[in-house]
């Protein structure tokens, strides 16, 4: 399963389209927001994703470009990681932060997220959240 999303209208999914296409998924199922869907709103609310959620089985696999077009919350990636735990579906991230760790690294007696990956993800999460917010902040100027 492939997952895009974009926050404005302005936005294309080009530079995800190029992420996923090099890395070589084989008749990826495409779950794709409407343009415009907000980094604001929880990912477990957005409809393509809740949809993507409806059609994976266990052993899935979740392919996104980068980690910020799931998400930009601490919360949100944590919950989402519990959801795709509890439903044995994998993610893999291509690009950017995320595109080397196993987020899915759990605690073999617990299966609690390891507290090292849970901290840099929450710590990476922080910092692409701060970076919307101060986008959303910044006045633009008429041309």
């Amino acid at each position: 399963m492939v997952y895009k999303r974009v926050s404005t209208d302005q936005q294309s999914t080009a530079r995800q389209n190029l992420v996923l296409d090099e890395a070589g998924i084989e008749d990826p199922v495409v779950f794709e927001e409407d343009p415009g869907t907000s980094s604001h709103l929880h990912p477990l609310q957005r409809p393509r994703f809740r949809e993507l959620l409806t059609y994976t089985r266990p052993g899935d696999t979740v392919h996104i470009s980068e980690m910020f077009r799931l998400v930009r919350g601490t919360g949100h990636i944590l919950d989402v990681l519990d959801v795709l735990h509890r439903n044995q579906v994998a993610l893999r991230i291509h690009d950017g932060a995320f595109s080397a760790m196993d987020l899915t690294a759990r605690y073999p007696r617990t299966g609690e997220l390891l507290s090292t990956m849970k901290f840099m993800v929450q710590t990476l999460a922080a910092a692409g959240e701060l970076q919307r917010d101060k986008t959303d902040r910044t006045p633009h100027l008429a041309l």
